[in-house]
């Protein structure tokens, strides 16, 4: 059984994993030239070490709640990679997570229940810990706690805006079959989320017999098809359960100088999985075009999520990041039952040293009459001496749509906004 903080067995696997790798790279080196234990002592040696810290003020005005958000984090960050010894390395991360001042802010874990959620709960977790073999041309075979980022990220993410990034216990094999076609496969235990690493609600983790398969081509710079199937099927999370075919079509197109012309277009069906107890299917659609040069560009998408009368039938996320595209209020990291159509257009550049974004989205309901909403996004991010960074960004919600489905997030207006200040060695 685990125990509340999370040092159990669920923190120990990816451990023993990254020690019986160790094992097996000494095994595959003992009859090299050079001793065994002088490569390894070589090995930690030219270790490569990263430590990066991110801090962020986080405001955040719910409509729900009488009093607002204020959330100051700090999360530090400690990567060691030894240098590979015959194909194999070996990689660990640990991130530690703090409040700097007073509890002014749900984190999920904190019971402070009378102001609106910030996901970053306190805490020191084992981020990555994985084994790693290159030694087939082509072939990358990682096994342990890994970060997952498939295609754009909308169904497998590791949602790396939260300050408490979702890492995946898995065993993950991807393949090069020359220049143009790349295969990969992975099959997940473990899904450890950004509500870790305490116990609490929602869940830290989900018990996960998930397998994943993409497979990509690129025919030119003008058309990459990707295709995907992912079964995932999470024991304790019954109603997250599903399985999703999909295909996905990009390209740019030079049209003028440094001017191109991008698009983007995705269908993918979806239906349940395991012990789900409803029965659903439901589609999702994606159609987005683009014109730009380099540092500055304008974007225009449409987004379809399927929904149904049914509770529980809408086509759904788990393992994806919302936050990423359905608007930075997050007021969408659940579909709603009526599905959701959000027509978007968004303008990026690049002035006064900054990369700036700003994006409009237009949210309805794909089933029934309801206009959800629409949201203003922005964000300018200052790149400081190679090694630290500025972020300001805001987002502003609102929605005409009377508090029905007892009061769920989109159906109430909600504004956000963060300072953020990076710094990595």
């Amino acid at each position: 059984m685990n125990d509340a903080t999370g040092t159990g067995p669920r923190r120990a696997l990816p451990v023993a994993v990254v020690g019986a790798g160790i094992v097996l790279a000494a095994v595959a080196t003992g009859t090299a030239a050079e001793p065994l234990t002088e490569q390894i002592a070589t090995s930690i040696k030219e270790s490569t070490v990263n430590i990066g810290f991110r801090y962020r003020f986080e405001a955040v005005d719910d409509e729900a709640f009488d009093k607002d958000a204020w959330a100051n984090t700090l999360r530090s960050r400690l990567t060691v990679a030894p240098q590979p010894i015959a194909g194999f390395s070996v990689l660990l991360e640990v991130d530690d997570l703090r409040d700097i001042g007073a509890d002014n802010f749900n984190d999920t874990r904190n019971g402070v229940t009378d102001r609106p959620t910030v996901a970053d709960p306190e805490g020191t977790d084992l981020n990555q810990a994985l084994l790693r073999y290159t030694g087939f041309a082509g072939t990358d075979i990682t096994v342990g706690r890994q970060r997952l980022l498939r295609n754009n990220e909308r169904f497998v993410s590791g949602s790396g805006w939260r300050q408490n990034e979702q890492t995946f216990d898995a065993a993950t094999i991807s393949h090069k079959f020359g220049d143009k076609l790349t295969a990969s496969y992975s099959f997940v235990g473990q899904v450890n989320r950004i509500h870790g690493p305490e116990k609490g609600t929602p869940p830290r983790d989900l018990d996960s017999n998930t397998n994943l398969v993409d497979v990509s081509y690129a025919f030119a710079p003008q058309l990459a098809l990707a295709g995907y199937w992912y079964q995932m099927d999470f024991d304790n999370s019954d109603s997250l359960s599903n399985e999703t075919f999909g295909l996905r079509a990009t390209g740019a197109i030079p049209v003028s100088g440094e001017w191109k012309l991008g698009y983007a277009a995705e269908y993918a069906t979806q239906s349940e999985e395991g012990d789900n107890p409803v029965d659903y299917d439901a589609d999702y659609y994606l159609a987005e075009a683009s014109i730009g040069r380099p540092n500055l560009g304008v974007k225009i998408g449409y987004e379809v999520l399927e929904g149904d009368a049914t509770a529980g039938s809408a086509f759904r996320t788990p393992l994806g990041t919302p936050h990423a595209f359905q608007g930075w209020a997050d007021v969408f990291a659940t579909t709603p039952n009526g599905g959701v159509e959000d027509l978007y257009v968004a303008l990026t550049g690049k002035a006064l040293g900054a990369d700036w974004l700003v994006r409009w989205h237009d949210f309805s309901a794909e089933t029934g009459s309801n206009d959800w909403g629409s949201e203003l996004d922005f964000s300018a991010n200052w790149p400081l001496a190679k090694r630290y960074a500025v972020l300001l960004k805001g987002a502003t919600y609102d929605t005409d749509v009377p508090a029905i489905n007892n009061g769920q997030s989109w159906t109430r207006d909600t504004t956000k906004y963060w300072l953020m200040l990076t710094a990595s060695f």
